[in-house]
């Protein structure tokens, strides 16, 4: 499938509006998400390596906000010959129409089940692998210490769940630079100033940034026993947490 190049931003707009996973989105979301989050690639690959360590036979593996099925892929790419099926949820239809499709075309064998959900209404059973890439973040703050709950409470003993999410800091200089040099990053991959101001003006009431603390004190509070930063990128982390 082409990948169409991001220009949403490019026009001026009288209004941003809220940023949604739209149709306009789903088009262009691979080249949006390669250009605006850095280590991206590296995050989705090592969560399929991650898979293979951690999913158990038998067991079932969760993409939670699976997008365009990124890491169901990876995960799937690294399942050889173990008894596990995937189920990749997301609350766009748009996403999980192009995700089908490009399901459809991969040739490796273990099941996909495609379920369109909030991930918070999804009961998490019989798992040894929750993947969470940038999704929680779009979650309501007053819900997020359940959504972690559930998960810990349907992984499997021995189960990991992986967390990858747009952080801030506490450090208000330190926040101030990674914001300005994740712009940069932005602009080096062909945003200009205009485009970084209207998707940040879209966004910012949408996507809701919490600290690494923050989030390994959810994740503490949950039960697993072990929690740490695997990767990060300015501010762009991803955690690896066990039960």
């Amino acid at each position: 499938m082409s990948e169409s190049r991001d220009t949403i931003y490019a026009d001026p707009l009288r209004e941003a509006g809220l940023f949604t996973f739209d149709e306009n989105v789903a088009r262009v979301f691979p080249d949006m998400i390669k250009r605006s989050v850095p280590g991206y690639t590296t995050i989705v690959a090592m969560t399929g390596l991650l898979a293979q360590r951690y999913a158990a036979a038998g067991s079932v593996l969760y993409d939670l906000g699976c997008s365009l099925g990124a890491s169901t892929l990876a995960m799937r790419q690294e399942l050889r010959g173990k008894d596990c099926r995937i189920l990749a949820v997301d609350n766009s239809p748009a996403m999980l129409e192009r995700c089908r499709n490009i399901i459809d075309t991969d040739t490796h064998d273990t099941p996909v089940d495609l379920i369109c959900s909030n991930l918070e209404d999804v009961n998490i059973e019989n798992a040894s692998v929750v993947v969470l890439n940038f999704t929680l973040q779009f979650i309501p703050l007053a819900i997020r210490n359940e959504v972690i709950q559930r998960i810990y409470d349907g992984l499997r003993p021995g189960g990991v769940m992986v967390l990858s999410e747009k952080v801030t800091f506490e450090d208000p200089h330190l926040d101030e630079l990674n914001i300005e040099l994740h712009h940069e990053f932005k602009k080096a991959n062909g945003y200009s100033d205009m485009e970084i101001a209207q998707k940040r003006a879209a966004i910012e009431n949408v996507l809701l940034p919490e600290t690494v603390a923050t989030h390994k004190q959810r994740i503490a509070s949950a039960g697993f026993g072990s929690c740490d930063v695997w990767f990060q990128c300015f501010n762009f982390a991803s955690l690896v947490a066990l039960k």
